[in-house]
């Protein structure tokens, strides 16, 4: 806060205006500021927040369609399952418990874990 106590009358000084301007030259001259004051928390806001997910989302996509039959996966229920089948948007994977086999769409895969090649 002492930041802002320092920097905002500082800001004010410096677009002071004439005493004799008219309403409209002073409503544009600090007109700017205080539209600054509201776009710059958003776009930090942006920034911090939904630039990195998107990353992250984007990072995941793309491993899950990079799967291939052999694959492990877990999906966002908890199922385990290896992947037998892959057919557009949908995936058929087998559960290790008595080999049933479910289809499932590639939206509801939580995580895909490659094997291990010796």
């Amino acid at each position: 806060m002492r930041f802002l106590n320092f920097i905002l009358p500082a800001l004010a000084e410096t677009a002071a205006v004439d005493p004799n301007a008219t309403g409209a030259e002073l409503q544009g001259a600090g007109g700017w500021l205080q539209m600054l004051i509201f776009i710059l928390p958003l776009a930090l806001m942006y920034v911090i927040l939904i630039v990195p997910q998107r990353r992250k989302d984007k990072k995941q996509r793309e491993k899950i369609n990079s799967a291939i039959v052999g694959d492990q996966i877990i999906t966002i229920g908890g199922m385990v399952g290896k992947i037998v089948n892959i057919k557009d948007d949908e995936v058929t994977f087998e559960s290790s418990i008595e080999r049933s086999k479910i289809t499932i769409k590639k939206w509801a895969i939580k995580e895909v874990i490659k094997p291990i090649e010796s």
